[in-house]
């Protein structure tokens, strides 16, 4: 029965640490003033019939601190990446010269930041009650096993380590929205 009890522990903690992959990665396309290539990840360009994300159909740099250079490997490619960045409405429009596009990125002003800040805290609160909600589930599947015949001791004790995982992990969210509040409200 403790096999299972660690099994269960074991896949809680691995599906927490995926919850925390995707705050992070939620959090890199949020822009904190700087120009970073990651915030165009997700946003696909049709490619002879096929979405495919911008980073498959050009070369995308960083050009200064402010700027986004997207230089396509096909010169036809031109106008649907730019289609689809103005689609994807990140708040940027794409300069077209004929061989580059060029992503300016405006200097953030107070309120946007603080709108952005916002944000990142609602993508923390949804990454939180995950957590939770992976708690939840875990400690259900601990309560099957004890109906099943798991000694109540073993079951409090896989419930308190399911508990130190969810402090744990709730507490990682908070560093990493923490981090990113600084790095948006610095100027």
């Amino acid at each position: 029965m403790s096999d299972d009890v660690a099994l269960i522990l074991d896949d809680t903690q691995e599906t927490m640490q995926k919850g925390i992959g995707h705050l992070e990665s939620e959090l890199t396309k949020i822009r904190a003033g700087k120009a970073n290539p990651q915030m165009l990840e997700g946003i696909t360009v049709d490619y002879y019939g096929a979405s495919t994300p911008i980073g498959q159909v050009a070369n995308v740099t960083v050009i200064d601190a402010r700027t986004i250079g997207i230089q396509p490997w096909e010169k036809n490619m031109l106008q649907p990446i730019e289609r689809s960045i103005i689609a994807a409405n990140i708040g940027i429009n794409p300069q077209n010269d004929g061989v580059l596009i060029r992503l300016f990125l405006p200097p953030l002003t107070e309120e946007r930041r603080r709108e952005l800040v916002k944000r990142v805290n609602g993508e923390g609160e949804q990454s939180k009650v995950a957590i939770r909600n992976i708690r939840r589930e875990a400690i259900e599947q601990i309560k099957k096993l004890q109906k099943d015949g798991l000694s109540e001791d073993v079951a409090k004790d896989a419930e308190k380590n399911i508990q130190d995982l969810t402090d744990r992990y709730i507490s990682l969210i908070d560093k990493h929205l923490a981090a990113k509040e600084k790095e948006i409200m610095t100027v």
